[in-house]
């Protein structure tokens, strides 16, 4: 059974765990070994733990060997119901730690494990990293914490080991919600970049030759957000506006146009032109596109 004691170990006298292995997990205790903490890991199957071990790591016996090692728990599992199944069984020693979920989920699931983690007396952070695994560790990753502020503060110096640590929020789920509502954004720009390429490569073209005109476009196209979020947050969709709705409608058709001209699917893009098409029928025709944003509210 692993040591839990904290005397003597890594930065600033704390003892880390990580339980789950996976990719990102092995990329989280790597960036704590190398810092100098103590580690202790757990992992389903053992031997995901070797190269970790060999580098340092005390390997835990079981999920609960991992919880008692450490004050500061860290999880990166591949939902939230392996989380639960994980440490569901051990709720008797949860008590007295911080869990720093960074397993993908969502806003109700971050708050259901929060309230959960609260029944057992333990701290929750729930976290959305920004980031592949070669990036932890590395300038440009970021990861969204949200939970309680003082758990946070306390333990911000270790998580700064990960990548920049942005704190969103007390609400357990604000972090999931970003996370979420980032990729979403990400998942957007590459399906428009798919419609591209496809496009371009219809033709035979090289996309290689395309990719660094599609970058540069993209460039101009990442300020737009700031511009958007004024225009949201006023609900003031008609001033100054440069391309109206019903303009850039009756343009939007040409994607369908040439894409059947060139023998390529355009249902990546179909559901925007639907949602410009409704509101311009709805009498917005006049406004900024901006204003479909009005049409995905409940």
């Amino acid at each position: 059974m692993p040591v839990s004691s904290t005397k003597g170990a890594g930065m600033n006298g704390k003892t880390v765990s990580v339980v789950g292995l996976g990719d990102m997990g092995t990329a989280l205790a790597d960036a704590l070994l190398a810092a100098g903490h103590r580690v202790t890991v757990w992992n389903r199957t053992a031997a995901k733990a070797d190269p970790l071990v060999a580098k340092g790591a005390i390997r835990a016996d079981t999920a609960a060997d991992a919880v008692l090692a450490s004050k500061l728990v860290v999880v990166c599992l591949l939902d939230y119901d392996s989380v639960s199944q994980v440490l569901g069984p051990h709720t008797d020693v949860l008590a007295g730690r911080t869990l720093v979920n960074l397993t993908n989920g969502t806003p109700g699931q971050a708050r259901e494990m929060a309230a959960w983690a609260a029944e057992h007396g333990a701290d929750y952070l729930d976290g959305g990293i920004m980031a592949v695994p070669p990036m932890i560790g590395k300038p440009g990753a970021f990861v969204l914490y949200s939970g309680p502020s003082g758990a946070f503060e306390t333990w911000q110096p270790v998580l700064d080991l990960f990548g920049e640590s942005r704190y969103v929020g007390d609400d357990a789920g604000a972090a999931a919600l970003q996370d979420l509502a980032l990729l979403s954004s990400m998942y957007g720009v590459i399906a428009g970049s798919l419609h591209a390429l496809a496009l371009v490569r219809s033709t035979g073209a090289s996309a290689r030759e395309f990719a660094p005109t599609l970058s540069k476009w993209l460039q101009g196209v990442v300020t737009w957000p700031v511009e958007a979020a004024e225009r949201i947050d006023t609900g003031d969709y008609d001033k100054d506006v440069v391309s109206n709705l019903s303009m850039q409608s009756a343009g939007f058709a040409n994607h369908f146009i040439a894409a059947e001209e060139q023998g390529i699917s355009a249902e990546l893009l179909l559901p925007v032109h639907q949602l410009m098409q409704r509101r311009v029928a709805d009498g917005h025709g006049h406004e900024d596109f901006v204003g479909v944003i009005e049409l995905l509210k409940r």
